[in-house]
């Protein structure tokens, strides 16, 4: 086994614990055929040519932590070509996680599972991946956040509070049940093959986990207000000087005076009542509503600089890091895939010294150029090839 810094495997005696993830093991996840390693503590910087398997590393730490992927919804194609089960097996501390993908149709998905999770060999539910696992992942495509579509930013807030609050996945979960099933009377209403009526059953599981999840944004933004303000004043002080950098919940469904969260979108289904039904879709919920990253009450998406956007960016994600320490002061794993290259000197520097005080942190790249000179030579050093047989990551021992 590669090792980064003599972390024990999945199953095996436990050794001096380590902060992260001290070893991970793949079976046929990506390009993976088998990959079994051992990480020390501090930034791991995992550095080759593009398709060679630096992201997918990234992406099973993300479903060791999340229970599912952050690139694609359809899990079968996390599973290798030929391969009926994907597993991503982690040491986190003296915890042991698993994840296991079912290709559909396949001998092993007999049973009818798609998905098997464990910590520590007892099956679980993939929110309590959370628990022993927390990661803060800044990709090339969070470069839209500010300027790119509404579900970029939903996604963001809803990931980081699900990290927070157990519960909250499970009311978002619910909710999206009821909305597609709500969706699929709706069209049949419209059809003139179903009543009116058949909407009660789904409008309560609707309104009770759609309130709960409004709620539960609103609680992050507010949590959220000084680590994000103290992180852009970080940054980019003289900015922050003229207004602090904020995020501001918009919805078509918002509270009048003393009116809960789940009350107005009650109000507002009444509303838009006739309307749902001419379009066959419901037009109002959490599912249909934004963040804005503002400046002195104007958002930034209308005026900002190609700059102003990554420092508002930038600043989100080391808000992220700062709040989910302050839960329990354990510290999540900062996961970067290849995002230096779209930082200036000025940003760089800033994330290394935030990088340098965590206890672990992973760094891709596609050429050791583009990352500081500081974090260099602190950093462990990896390399991934890929060839017929699959990807490997070696030690870099240059």
């Amino acid at each position: 086994m590669a090792s980064g810094g003599g972390a024990s495997v999945p199953g095996e005696p436990p050794q001096e614990r380590l902060p992260g993830l001290r070893a991970l093991r793949l079976t046929s996840f990506r390009g993976y055929a088998a990959l079994d390693v051992a990480f020390g503590p501090g930034p791991q910087l995992v550095w080759g040519p593009n398709a060679a398997g630096k992201t997918s590393l990234l992406e099973a730490m993300v479903v060791l932590a999340w229970g599912h992927s952050h690139r694609s919804t359809i899990e079968p194609e996390l599973i290798r070509w030929g391969a009926d089960v994907a597993r991503v097996e982690g040491a986190v501390g003296e915890d042991g996680l698993e994840v296991a993908l079912v290709r559909p149709g396949s001998p092993a998905a007999a049973g009818g599972a798609r998905k098997r999770i464990r910590v520590n060999g007892v099956a679980r539910r993939a929110a309590a991946l959370g628990e022993h696992l927390r990661v803060v992942l800044f990709a090339p495509e969070d470069m839209l956040l500010v300027i790119g579509s509404p579900t970029l930013r939903r996604a963001t807030v809803d990931r980081l509070a699900g990290q927070l609050w157990p519960a909250y996945g499970d009311a978002l979960a619910t909710y999206g049940r009821a909305l597609q099933q709500r969706n699929g009377l709706l069209r049949l209403i419209r059809e003139e093959t179903a009543a009116r009526d058949d909407l009660r059953y789904w409008d309560e599981p609707f309104l009770a986990a759609g309130g709960e999840v409004v709620a539960g944004r609103h609680r992050l933004l507010a949590e959220l207000a000084e680590p994000l303000a103290a992180a852009h004043a970080e940054i980019a002080p003289e900015e922050a000087e003229r207004a602090p950098l904020e995020l501001r919940y918009l919805t078509n469904a918002a509270a009048a005076a003393g009116e809960a969260p789940r009350e107005a979108l009650a109000r507002r289904l009444r509303e838009t009542a006739e309307k749902e039904i001419w379009n066959g879709t419901t037009l109002v919920g959490p599912h249909r509503d934004d963040v804005a990253f503002e400046l002195a009450g104007r958002d930034l998406a209308g005026f900002a600089s190609r700059g102003q956007q990554r420092t508002a960016i930038l600043a989100l994600k080391l808000a992220e890091l700062d709040l989910l320490r302050a839960r329990d002061g354990r510290p999540p794993l900062l996961l970067l895939d290849d995002v230096f290259s779209e930082l200036d000197p000025a940003r760089r520097s800033h994330l290394v010294r935030r990088i340098a005080a965590l206890p672990q942190a992973f760094v891709t790249t596609t050429t050791l150029d583009d990352l500081d000179p500081a974090l260099l030579a602190i950093a462990s050093r990896w390399v991934v090839r890929a060839d017929e047989g699959g990807a490997a990551l070696l030690p870099d021992d240059r």
